[in-house]
């Protein structure tokens, strides 16, 4: 797994890239809890996610709960076919507000 953060209009955004599995999901917990903690709107961009498990989605969940104890929100973003089933599938399409392109995110969370 590879991450990129940015930052633009308010917002952090962090992409990940390739599998977001058991051995790479502690790391990604941990960036985007750091994340979460800019207290600012954070988007996923999942569209280079190749694989993701129930422990790369449980990171995203806890990142989730995370920010909007502390008021803030979590958005995934782009998601790749394979990293949207398995969102889908868990019935968290529901949960997350999942934007298509980073410009329908940075407006959601304005």
């Amino acid at each position: 797994m590879e991450h990129d953060i940015t930052e633009r209009e308010g917002t952090v955004i962090v992409g990940f890239s390739g599998d977001v599995d058991l051995q790479s999901s502690p790391e990604a917990r941990k960036i985007l809890l750091e994340c979460v903690a800019r207290r600012m709107p954070v988007l996923v961009d999942l569209s280079r996610v190749d694989y993701i498990d129930s422990s790369g989605i449980a990171s995203l969940v806890e990142s989730l709960q995370t920010a909007r104890k502390s008021g803030g929100n979590l958005f995934i973003v782009s998601a790749s076919e394979a990293a949207l089933k398995v969102i889908e599938l868990a019935r968290l399409d529901k949960v997350f507000t999942i934007c298509n392109t980073i410009d329908d995110a940075i407006e959601k969370a304005g």
